[in-house]
């Protein structure tokens, strides 16, 4: 295993961190402990040590799961990261109950690494004025959390204020070779590093849709390579290729995951790939730019729609759908995001559009941006919208710990 400093704090983490979100399951949807326990304790007997977790995964069990498979001796030989559920938090000593709740689950005295989850620019602003920076300060202060960092999911221009906005230890962003100007991207990867913070990254593979199934004009790119590697592989070693990053997490859901990821890490150095190489990635990355169903950068030119639709993040979604399927999973968190449930913000939805053309010529790419929004709007707004919309609140936004 390879490890990586984290820059305020000189802790040697390994590149591979294991995310705890997409654990294995048995048929009735709850998690398959005794094969999610060998996964972890494979994982961290071969160097991984840093662990990702938070409130809302697996229903709220993902935590629970933890605090038993990191017994034995386990707790120890980890720095384990979990997350405030920012949106769920109503008033300042929610935050508290929160973080004690989590530390009951986890079965820990502290959180090594605690972050504010899935901050965009308003619920950023939210976060703050309930008094998220003077909690981090006493938790921080009384030792319940070891170091504060935030997760991002906003726009490009939010992120840079963030990170200015507090004496932050780390963050975890998106990143991968097909988001480079997406939320944070690359500028963001930057800009964090330049200020000191460790980088941990999310969705690699784009929630394994990097991985399975590789559509064939983007497998013929690959095979080009001198040096022949998996799809999982091109993708971890681009990511592990920015020195800028300190630790990849992989959400893997069955041993073999594990035992691939394991073997890939050996090799993830900084600054490893050849020129060759990099641009052998920025063919595939322009290959599935060609298959998109919309041609969408995500620049957001477009932006801010008069009627509070979320442009780009409707496509980003309705493209998704047509290169990677996924239909029901992409459905649910665009009843989420959209939904404002996860922003919490108004609603996001592609038929809040009137039509009214400003965005049109604002698109350096011509889209056809309201006709595109009614398709999106008849792929994922139909029966059972209401359905998911009500799940999510469920799942997301219940204020009961």
């Amino acid at each position: 295993m390879l490890y990586r400093k984290m820059p305020k704090n000189g802790d040697e983490i390994s590149i591979l961190g294991f995310g705890a979100m997409r654990l294995p399951l048995n048929e009735d949807g709850s998690i398959d402990r005794k094969t999610a326990t060998d996964m972890v304790r494979n994982s961290i007997d071969n160097g991984v040590n840093y662990i990702d977790t938070a409130w809302p995964y697996h229903m709220g069990e993902s935590e629970t799961f933890l605090g038993c498979a990191l017994t034995d001796g386990y707790r120890e030989k980890v720095k384990l990261a979990t997350k405030q559920p920012q949106w769920m938090v109503k008033k300042p000593e929610d935050m508290d109950k929160f973080l004690n709740a989590q530390l009951e689950k986890l079965n820990t005295d502290h959180i090594d690494y605690y972050l504010i989850h899935s901050l965009v620019g308003s619920s950023w602003k939210t976060i703050k004025e309930i008094g998220v920076l003077e909690f981090l300060d006493k938790a921080k202060a009384d030792g319940r959390i070891i170091n504060a960092g935030f997760s991002y999911h906003g726009d490009p221009e939010d992120f840079a204020p963030i990170v200015d906005a507090y004496d932050w230890d780390f963050c975890q962003i998106q990143y991968n070779f097909l988001d480079i100007n997406v939320q944070a991207g690359t500028a963001g990867l930057k800009y964090a590093a330049s200020k000191g913070l460790g980088v941990v990254i999310m969705e690699p593979l784009r929630g394994g849709n990097l991985a399975d199934p590789v559509p064939q004009e983007v497998l013929d790119i690959w095979n080009e390579a001198d040096v022949k590697r998996s799809p999982v592989e091109w993708a971890l070693r681009w990511v592990w290729n920015h020195p800028e990053v300190t630790v990849i997490l992989s959400g893997m859901s069955a041993p073999e995951h594990v035992e691939e990821n394991l073997k890939i890490a050996e090799e993830g150095l900084a600054n490893s790939l050849t020129e060759k190489e990099l641009q052998l990635v920025e063919r595939v990355a322009e290959k599935y730019g060609e298959l998109m169903k919309i041609n969408c950068t995500g620049c957001r030119y477009c932006m801010p729609c008069p009627e509070g639709v979320d442009i780009p993040a409707c496509f980003d979604v309705y493209n998704n759908l047509h290169m990677f399927g996924g239909e029901d999973r992409l459905k649910m968190m665009y009843a989420a995001k959209m939904g404002g449930i996860l922003r919490g913000a108004e609603t996001n939805f592609a038929s809040q559009c009137v039509q009214c053309g400003q965005c049109l010529d604002a698109c350096p790419q011509h889209i056809p941006i309201p006709d595109m929004l009614e398709k999106v709007a008849e792929e994922f707004e139909g029966p059972g919208l209401g359905e998911r919309i009500a799940f999510a609140k469920q799942l997301f936004a219940d204020d009961s710990c």
